[in-house]
C-alpha cells in the first residue's frame, strides 16, 4: 500500500489539481506503473484519510469516479478493487437488452458513436427472460459505472431494478414503472400509438376483407399493443383475426397482415412474390420498428416505429452529461406501397 501512497503524495501541490483529481491521478498512475494489477485490492478509506489526512467525502467521491470509469470496482463489505487496466476509458457501461434485432443494432450503432471511443461498452441480452434478467442485473451490479437497460414486463421487474444506484441506472426502449418514480428513462409509447397508427390506415385497411395480426403469446411484443388492435378491430368493425404465427405458404388474397416478427415479415414477402401477388393491391402489409431494408425492399413496406437514432443519440447525451431525463420519443407512421 505504501507505493500507492507515494504515488498519490508525489501530486501534491501540482498546479490545478484538486486533492480530488490528486487521489484519481494518483490511483491511474499506480495502475500505469504496475504497482496495483487487476484483481488487487486497493486502500480503505479510513486508511487514505489516515495516511494522507484527505476527507473522507473526497476519498468516497474519488472512488466513485473511478468506479464510475469501469477502473475500480466496489465489492460489498470486502472492499475497493482494481477492475480494469485499461485508464484511458472515461466510464463503463452495462448494456441490457431483449436481443440483437435489427432496429436494436441501430440503436448499439448510433449509441456506440455517441458515447466515444473512451467509453466500454459490454452488452448483454435477455431474451425477454426474467430469470436471465435477474442473473445478468445481479451479475453486473457494482460493476459498471452506468446501466442502460431495456426492462422486460414483469411484477418482478421492479424489485430487481431497484438493486441498481439510481443515479448510475437509465431505463430505455419500455417504460416500467417502479416504487421510487425518481429514475431517468428514454423510452417508446405502445398503447395509443398504435391505435392512432391504426386509425390512420383503417381507410386502406377496410378496403381488405380480413386484418390478421401475428402475435406470439408470452413473447416480447407489447401487450399494450394487442390492446390497440383489439380497440381498433372493434371501432371500426373491421373482420380480424389475432393468430400465434405465421405459417409459411399461408399467405391469401384480399387481407392485410400486421407482424411485429420480422422473421414472419420476410417469409411473408417471399410467400407474396411466388403466388404473385401484388403487395399493396392485393396484399396488405403493416410492420413495426422501422429500419432501412424495409425502406427499400419491396418498394417499401409501411411501419410504425420510434426513432431509435433519436432514442441512441439521447442515450448517450445521458451518458456524457449525467443530467436527469424523462422523455417518450414519439411514435411516427411511415407510409410505404405496402398498403
Amino acid at each position: 500500500m505504501r507505493a500507492i501512497y507515494q504515488q498519490i503524495q508525489e501530486l501534491e501541490g501540482t498546479p490545478g489539481l484538486s486533492k480530488h483529481d490528486q487521489l484519481v491521478q494518483g490511483m491511474i498512475n499506480a495502475i500505469n506503473a504496475r504497482i496495483v494489477s487487476k484483481g488487487d485490492l486497493l486502500p480503505s478509506v479510513n486508511n487514505l484519510s489516515k495516511e494522507l489526512g484527505f476527507a473522507r467525502e473526497t476519498i468516497a467521491r474519488s472512488y466513485k469516479e473511478l468506479t464510475t470509469r469501469g477502473i475500480v470496482e466496489s465489492r460489498n463489505r470486502l472492499g475497493f478493487y482494481v477492475s480494469n487496466e485499461d485508464t484511458d476509458q472515461q466510464v463503463k457501461i452495462a448494456l441490457l437488452l431483449y436481443a440483437f434485432d435489427s432496429f436494436q443494432e441501430t440503436f448499439y450503432k448510433t449509441f456506440r458513436a455517441g458515447v466515444g471511443k473512451t467509453a466500454h461498452i459490454d452488452v448483454f441480452f435477455h431474451h425477454n427472460n426474467i430469470s436471465v434478467f435477474e442473473n445478468i442485473v445481479s451479475n453486473v451490479r457494482g460493476k459498471y459505472g452506468m446501466y442502460v437497460i431495456a426492462p422486460i414486463p414483469h411484477e418482478r421487474t421492479s424489485g430487481i431494478l431497484q438493486t441498481l444506484p439510481m443515479d448510475k441506472f437509465l431505463m430505455i426502449d419500455r417504460f416500467e414503472p417502479m416504487q421510487n418514480d425518481d429514475f431517468s428513462y428514454i423510452v417508446q409509447e405502445f398503447e395509443r400509438s398504435s391505435y392512432e397508427a391504426f386509425n390512420a390506415l383503417h381507410k386502406e385497411i377496410k378496403t381488405f376483407g380480413e386484418m390478421v395480426f401475428y402475435h406470439r403469446p408470452n413473447s416480447d411484443t407489447p401487450i399494450e399493443i394487442v390492446r390497440a388492435f383489439k380497440k381498433f378491430v372493434k371501432d371500426h368493425k373491421v373482420k380480424h383475426r389475432i393468430l400465434d404465427e405465421y405459417i409459411p405458404g399461408s399467405l391469401e388474397k384480399d387481407k392485410v397482415y400486421f407482424t411485429i416478427n420480422n422473421a414472419e415479415l420476410w417469409e411473408m414477402l417471399r410467400d407474396c412474390g411466388e403466388k404473385k401477388l401484388q403487395l399493396g393491391r392485393d396484399v396488405g402489409i403493416l410492420s413495426h420498428n422501422d429500419d432501412v431494408v424495409k425502406e427499400i425492399i419491396c418498394d417499401g413496406i409501411t411501419t410504425y416505429s420510434t426513432d431509435f437514432k433519436e432514442m441512441a443519440q439521447k442515450a448517450a447525451a445521458y451518458i456524457q452529461n449525467r443530467q436527469k431525463i424523462q422523455e417518450v420519443i414519439p411514435t411516427v407512421l411511415i407510409r410505404r406501397r405496402s398498403i
